[in-house]
């Protein structure tokens, strides 16, 4: 069957209600990302070695337990003919995902050198239930956006209906922890430490009602359940998780879209850390502002460049039928426009660089995520004749998951070797950790989107003949 014989089967609305869940999930895990590191060694005084094991535990944790989840998910259950395959799970995982992120950031009180272990112990064990539910959450999240919407119109469309959406959740997520908690120096450490512990209580909340606005976009319709269920029963037979994994292992598709994206997550994950130090350590302040609202702006640089762009970029992708192409433009811009931060300490300079990133880079490259993804997914359908769309996105989360330990590590060696001093106030910090401080705010994020453009460009092979392909392939099976 053509494309464009295909119905678009969800209203709108039901599309915005489906991004309310992104909305959430960018929310919650933009704070974390961008929050609890500065918070452990910068605010707690925890040695950057030891933030680093734990951050890098947390992500090995994290990169097992979100294939794990997605193919324990990826199958029937009690529940699913009356609930659906997917909804159970959003609402399982998403709303105690609120406390868990809460929990992270009330640490007890203890000498961060002689009690270095026992924080060490508390972050691992906090970030990892966390993720535990994010992961539960999120998986489902993903696997949902393919099942619901079939055809590639359908696709750009909701794409770019729900991406604004996650837009603001990003963006709620960078300026609402600053404006709730102090940086260093600006009160008595007593007052700093417990302005986290508030920033955890409103980043969950805010979180929770998100989930609750979701609940009509992550309704399965009778239709769904019963062809997944009908599907099921032709061949209940399921493959193993490892002989799941070496299928994926096997699609050069998905293994090179693995290689953008964790290079992508890595680039992210990257910026949004240095930006709570680059504010306290390297920008110039300019008279009038606060710590907490140059730190607000440049996140709300590059997500208002999102959102203007956004639609932009839905009416390239609709002209140049092309997700390749189009994926492969935005990341070159990704990189172009984070070199300048490498040198930029003049703060509006930076801010203006950070909206044009949004604009000609991340707008495009978010755009393009769920789109490309499905078209892997659809590959992989073609060929299996089966729909794993869990297992696909867990073992997506698995590579992506590589982007905190890029990021953990880039930090952990910069500073060490540059001689950044934990817990230090602006005044005792060496010109050597303001200069390590740009090298992880620019230059790094740069070369790590480079490389994964380059593989991108280089062996990624699904063209839009090859797209549609795959489509007909699947709707020859009866797979709808």
């Amino acid at each position: 069957m053509a494309e464009q014989e295909i119905e678009i089967k969800h209203s709108k609305l039901n599309m915005a209600s489906y991004g309310m869940g992104s909305m959430a999930r960018e929310f919650i895990n933009m704070a974390f990302t961008a929050t609890v590191f500065f918070y452990y060694e910068a605010v707690v005084g925890l040695d950057v070695w030891i933030v680093f094991l734990s951050i890098f535990l947390f992500a090995i944790y994290n990169m097992f337990n979100d294939p794990i989840l997605g193919y324990l998910t990826n199958r029937p259950f009690k529940f699913t003919q009356k609930w659906g395959r997917r909804f159970p799970w959003l609402l399982i995982g998403g709303i105690p995902l609120a406390l868990s992120y809460i929990i992270v950031f009330t640490p007890p009180i203890t000498d961060p050198v002689s009690g270095q272990w026992f924080l060490f112990a508390w972050l691992l064990l906090t970030a990892c239930l966390f993720d535990t539910f994010h992961s539960l959450y999120f998986v489902n999240f993903m696997a949902l956006f393919p099942e619901k919407h079939r055809s590639n119109k359908e696709r750009r469309i909701a794409s770019g209906i729900y991406i604004p959406i996650g837009v603001v959740g990003v963006a709620l997520g960078a300026l609402v922890p600053p404006l709730v908690f102090k940086y260093p120096g600006q009160a008595p450490h007593d007052q700093v430490l417990f302005s986290f512990i508030v920033q955890g209580i409103v980043v969950g909340l805010i979180c929770l009602l998100g989930i609750l606005l979701a609940i009509p976009g992550f309704k399965e319709d009778k239709e769904m359940i019963d062809n997944y269920l009908m599907i099921y029963e032709k061949s209940p037979q399921r493959d193993s998780f490892f002989k799941s994994l070496k299928g994926a292992l096997k699609q050069n598709s998905f293994i090179i879209y693995m290689i953008i994206y964790t290079m992508y997550q890595s680039q992210i994950v990257t910026m949004q850390n240095s930006i709570n130090y680059a504010v306290t350590y390297v920008i110039d302040q300019p008279a009038g502002l606060s710590i907490n609202l140059m730190a607000t702006l440049i996140f709300a640089a590059f997500l208002v460049g999102v959102i203007l762009a956004t639609p932009i970029w839905v009416k390239i992708s609709h002209k140049m039928n092309n997700n390749k192409k189009v994926m492969l433009i935005s990341s070159l811009f990704l990189g172009i426009f984070a070199l300048p931060l490498l040198f930029l300490t003049n703060y509006w300079a930076v801010v203006i660089n950070m909206l044009i990133w949004g604009v000609f880079g991340l707008s495009g490259f978010w755009f393009m995520i769920f789109p490309v993804m499905s078209d892997v997914i659809d590959e992989s359908v073609a060929i299996t004749g089966k729909r794993e769309e869990g297992v696909y996105s867990g073992f997506s989360q698995f590579f992506a998951r590589l982007g905190i330990v890029a990021q953990a590590i880039t930090f952990a060696l910069v500073h060490y070797f540059t001689g950044f001093i934990e817990g230090g106030a602006p005044s005792v910090q060496p010109q050597s950790a303001v200069i390590g401080i740009q090298i992880h705010l620019g230059l790094i994020p740069a070369i790590f989107i480079f490389i994964g453009a380059f593989f991108f460009w280089r062996y990624y092979k699904l063209t839009p003949d090859k797209i549609q392909e795959n489509q007909d392939r699947i709707m020859s099976l009866g797979i709808k």
